[in-house]
């Protein structure tokens, strides 16, 4: 009698596939909670324990590891002498193993987990029976996808028996399973340290860079092409990855653009707690803004850049209603992802056939992959923490966090000012440098965005607004200014105040040169580059 081996901690399926394989005529072994499953089905199992002769114990620590189990496994078919010695010590032949893994990943990211619950999800039999099996695909079936049931059930059915390209392919889908269980425990717990006598989660950013960087991501699909058509791409992610799941409700399929567009409108609303919105292009906002609700946020985004938002990207930080899914569709949008969509803006937005819709979980958990930013370059992966601009989390005034903020100038901000400055900065941060950005309290007014000089990036912002139209705004340098001339550019295009990190050896011309022009300045000593 051919002998199956099921031990699963996601339970999707393992009935019909159990049923499926007694119906063929095989036997059912299994472990703990499987196996109560299994009988629960009606269904006839052997116990581990009465293939092994041991209870399982040790709080279920210790059930499979045991030669009557992986001889099982690892005895090769052709090989007489491990036949041979299975006949001799007992052990039955296993033909199929359907395993996957405790929920490590869920248990990790649920928060204020402690650090022994998440030892506690360390599988050790699991990832043991899936590589025993996975190194003997030959002679066994190893299935780890519940999405794969009836396929393994198709290829019994096969005259001749299951092909070998598919029991390769299980194999290989099972080792890439183990493998990023792996890394995923090992991101998981780099992530902790030693406090005294207690081990406590890591503070973001806190201590030195891992030693190693473990990646392993499953594919979760091709794209059409990359940033042009002559180039591959796909994407890869995944829940137990690290990755912040995302759901596209309706449009054309995600392109690898969009992505990226969707990323960088993400990363600027988040910055935000009341109602915001964020139009891109290119992965640069062209218009971000706040408001009473998000049909009020998106309307001043959109119209910070009317021109540049035909065919954008954008991102609310609110769950869509039907008012601001009626603002999206007045206008021709490409995506558009929120942490949620009424049930009564979904028939608007499905008037858009083509605009991609997509909601995410905007709390992303501790020890998300957000916390890291990765680059590919020629000479190897480069790893840094996110760029957070935690400076303006609290609400600027004339007395906030002077630890962070220093006015350098004669004249301080006044209220509006400080206001203004403060929003500024935290859309700046997500602009490409050289970056110089106009804005009022509540929206971007122009974005000069990429340029090779403080000057030009000047220019680009005043031939967007036009002439005239940033007087009395403020402005937010992504760095400091290396000479005056930047400063003068932002005084002659009207603006009243300015925000940038200061540390130029030339801070002192460029004060004199703010006070010169009457405007206010504020040093934050924190820069924030985006290449």
């Amino acid at each position: 009698m051919p002998r199956a081996l099921l031990s699963v901690s996601d339970k999707t399926g393992v009935v019909e596939l159990a049923r499926g394989l007694a119906q063929r005529g095989f036997e059912l072994v299994s472990t703990g909670g499987t196996a109560r499953a299994l009988a629960d089905a009606g269904l006839r199992v052997t116990g581990v324990s009465e293939v092994t002769g041991f209870p399982e114990m040790m709080d279920g620590r210790v059930k499979t590891l045991h030669p009557r189990i992986h001889g099982g496994l690892l005895a090769r078919r052709d090989r007489d002498a491990d036949l041979e010695a299975a006949r001799a010590h007992g052990i039955g032949l296993i033909d199929v193993a359907a395993v996957n893994l405790y929920p490590f990943a869920a248990t990790a990211r649920q928060p204020g987990v402690s650090f022994d619950e998440i030892v506690e999800q360390i599988d050790i039999g699991g990832p043991s029976l899936v590589r025993a099996a996975a190194k003997n695909f030959r002679a066994v079936l190893v299935a780890v996808d519940p999405a794969r049931y009836p396929e393994v059930l198709a290829q019994l059915d096969r005259p001749g028996g299951p092909e070998l390209s598919f029991r390769l392919a299980l194999a290989q889908a099972a080792l890439a399973h183990t493998g990023q269980y792996d890394v995923t425990i090992a991101s998981s717990l780099a992530g902790f340290a030693v406090e005294g006598t207690e081990i406590v989660r890591r503070a973001v950013g806190a201590g030195p860079m891992r030693p190693t960087l473990e990646i392993a991501v499953p594919k979760l699909r091709d794209l059409r092409y990359g940033e042009n058509p002559h180039q591959k791409a796909a994407l890869y992610g995944g829940v137990d990855a690290g990755f912040i799941p995302w759901t596209v409700l309706q449009g054309k399929e995600l392109s690898y653009t969009n992505l990226l567009d969707l990323d960088a409108a993400l990363r600027v609303v988040l910055e935000f707690a009341e109602p915001a919105a964020a139009v891109v292009k290119h992965t640069n906002p062209c218009g971000a803004a706040t408001g009473a609700s998000a049909a009020d946020a998106y309307l001043r985004a959109r119209d910070a850049d009317p021109l540049a938002a035909f065919g954008g990207i954008v991102a609310v930080n609110r769950p869509i209603d039907v008012a601001a899914a009626e603002a999206i569709a007045s206008t021709f949008i490409e995506a558009v992802i929120a942490p949620g969509i009424d049930d009564a803006a979904r028939p608007v937005l499905a008037r858009k056939t083509n605009m991609r819709v997509v909601v995410t979980d905007f709390a992303a958990p501790a020890g998300a992959r957000g916390d890291e930013d990765l680059r590919s370059t020629l000479a190897g992966i480069l790893v840094q923490d996110r760029d957070r601009v935690v400076e303006a989390r609290e609400p600027w005034t004339g007395t906030a966090r002077p630890d962070l903020l220093r006015v350098v100038t004669r004249r301080p901000p006044t209220p509006a000012e400080w206001r203004a400055l403060q929003f500024a900065w935290r859309v700046c941060a997500h602009v490409k440098s050289n970056t110089i950005l106009f804005a009022a309290v509540d929206r971007t007014l122009a974005v000069g965005a990429g340029q090779m000089s403080r000057v030009d990036a000047v220019n680009v912002a005043v031939l967007k607004a036009g002439d005239g139209a940033l007087r009395g705004s403020v402005a937010a340098s992504d760095a400091f200014f290396p000479f005056r001339d930047g400063l003068d550019a932002v005084a002659r295009a009207g603006a009243t105040a300015v925000v940038q990190p200061g540390g130029s050896v030339r801070d002192g011309e460029v004060i004199a040169a703010a006070d010169e022009h009457g405007l206010a300045m504020v040093f934050t000593g924190r820069r924030h580059f985006r290449h």
